[in-house]
């Protein structure tokens, strides 16, 4: 299991996979919800994930192809695009200064 500490995180990848609808509509809600702690998220093809990504959010049947993508990297999954616990996770961590994993 990898982590990451959230004061660390700096940029967070949603990654999906062929269409693009609600991906990129939770990519500006939770640009809009990190902002405020100097965090940018960007959208990407799971396939083409950026290298300096230093968090990955998927939906749960994309996570084994972006930990491949991006070994080492933290892949924290989630199962609806909208009110997901995962996204409060996230967001806890960045503004606490704790831990978040996959």
């Amino acid at each position: 299991m990898s982590s990451i500490n959230g004061s660390n995180i700096k940029k967070v990848v949603v990654a999906c996979d062929a269409g693009m609808g609600s991906s990129v509509l939770l990519t500006s809600q939770l640009a809009n919800t990190l902002q405020p702690y100097g965090v940018t998220v960007v959208h990407a093809a799971v396939g083409r994930i950026p290298a300096d990504a230093d968090l990955v959010l998927c939906h749960s049947v994309l996570a084994s192809r972006a930990r491949a993508a991006r070994p080492g990297t933290v892949v924290v999954e989630f199962e609806m695009f909208l009110g997901d616990p995962a996204f409060a996770r996230v967001e806890q961590a960045v503004k606490n200064g704790e831990a978040i994993g996959d």
